[in-house]
């Protein structure tokens, strides 16, 4: 709560002196979901409708900020485990019902340096390594300092360090499934603009205090570097490739002993609405002993290896997954801005002793109309030698002022 008395304190002292200058921002929106998951071995299955609502404003004055956002998740219907309630013998479904202060930050800009100090939310570069969770109804957000500087133009270097992560699992998360996870965790990320694209290097150094998450056992530090760019390569033909590289090791009180790779290629073709995409993933393995894998605990997991998300934790051998998939997009229908399609193929094999796990499909379909987007999504994993058969469908409308 620190960082909620610290804001309310500076809105207190420069209130009155500057009110006649102070900009309000209101913030609000709202999501309303049907997720569906059928999953072999679990009987029945999972139907959940969320209504996720946030609120608050942002008041700045000058080179001050301050940003207050309280947020609620209710169940309307359904019979489903949201990983703290109901029976664990359906299928989970994480988003669980939940009222909390979302984000109380204060931040402090100029047009080399931003600072921000408070419940924020973070995400590094593609949120793979540090990220907001954005897809599950509470999000996940940062107890946290942060300090971003542009110290030469087309240099970046961002710096935090983050006393609390404020999970997914809410206010009434417990056990394995913490609400806060404390710990003191130093973020370092510095990019440079080149002819080939952004070169980012990084540090991550994640401590995980509680012994309730998996013991001391995901504190790790990682170390790496990316390159993101794209290419014009003739009108409305557009090429965007990224590549990334990092390796990590256990770090603080971690009582294993490892040291694996991290590895990504990805590349993207635009040609005139269509988007081809195609990538490989490694997260490495050491000793195909539990948690001694490349883990990425503060990563949006999601948004990576499938929506099916039987990779949140990387599996004793490492995973390796070859995608592809495509896209199309259209705007200015009629009343609908824009509408897009896509899907995407995954085959996920072991790091380690050539197994394959299984493969995936992913489908989407969007549709948005003024401040309104409606999404249907569908995920079929067919297992092979990791986890069971699983097929989930969303339904989903999100809402913003």
């Amino acid at each position: 709560m620190r960082m909620i008395f610290t804001t309310a304190a500076a809105l207190a002292v420069a209130g009155p002196a500057c009110a006649q200058d102070i900009a309000v921002k209101p913030l609000i929106e709202a999501r309303s979901r049907h997720e569906h998951v059928d999953q072999d071995g679990l009987d029945p299955s999972a139907d959940a409708w969320t209504l996720r609502v946030r609120a608050g404003a942002e008041l700045s004055s000058g080179l001050w900020a301050a940003l207050g956002e309280a947020q609620g998740n209710l169940a309307l219907a359904g019979d489903y485990y949201d990983g703290l309630h109901g029976a664990a013998t359906r299928p989970l479904v994480a988003d669980p019902q939940d009222v909390a202060i979302y984000r109380a930050q204060l931040q402090y800009r100029t047009k080399p340096l931003t600072v921000t100090a408070g419940r924020q939310r973070i995400a590094l570069d593609d949120e793979r390594f540090v990220g907001n969770v954005g897809f599950r109804n509470n999000a996940q957000t940062f107890d946290a300092v942060r300090a971003e500087l542009v110290p030469h133009k087309g240099v970046k270097l961002d710096l935090t360090y983050a006393w609390d992560v404020r999970t997914i699992w809410g206010t009434d998360g417990r056990g394995a499934r913490q609400r806060g996870v404390g710990g003191d965790n130093l973020f370092a990320n510095i990019g440079a603009a080149t002819p080939i694209g952004t070169l980012t290097g990084f540090a991550y150094l994640v401590d995980q205090d509680e012994a309730e998450v998996q013991g001391y056992r995901l504190a790790s530090q990682t170390y790496g570097g990316r390159l993101a760019g794209s290419r014009v390569l003739a009108p409305k033909v557009k090429l965007s490739y990224q590549l990334s590289w990092a390796t990590q090791s256990d770090y603080h009180r971690n009582p294993n002993r490892y040291t694996a790779d991290y590895w990504l290629a990805d590349a993207t073709l635009d040609v005139r609405g269509w988007k081809l995409n195609t990538g490989y993933e490694v997260l490495g393995a050491d000793k195909g002993a539990a948690l001694t894998s490349f883990q990425t605990p503060l990563g949006t997991n999601f948004k990576f290896q499938g929506w099916a998300d039987k990779f949140l934790t990387t599996p004793a051998n490492g995973v390796r997954d070859l995608y592809a998939g495509g896209g199309y997009g259209w705007t200015k229908l009629g009343k609908v801005d824009a509408l897009t399609l896509q899907a995407t193929w995954h085959r996920f094999e072991s790091d380690r002793l050539d197994q394959h796990y299984g493969d995936e499909i992913d489908l989407l379909a969007t549709v948005k109309v003024k401040k309104t987007a409606f999404s249907a999504r569908y995920a079929r994993y067919d297992a092979d030698r990791l986890a069971t058969d699983t097929s989930k469908f969303w339904l989903q409308v999100d809402w913003s002022y």
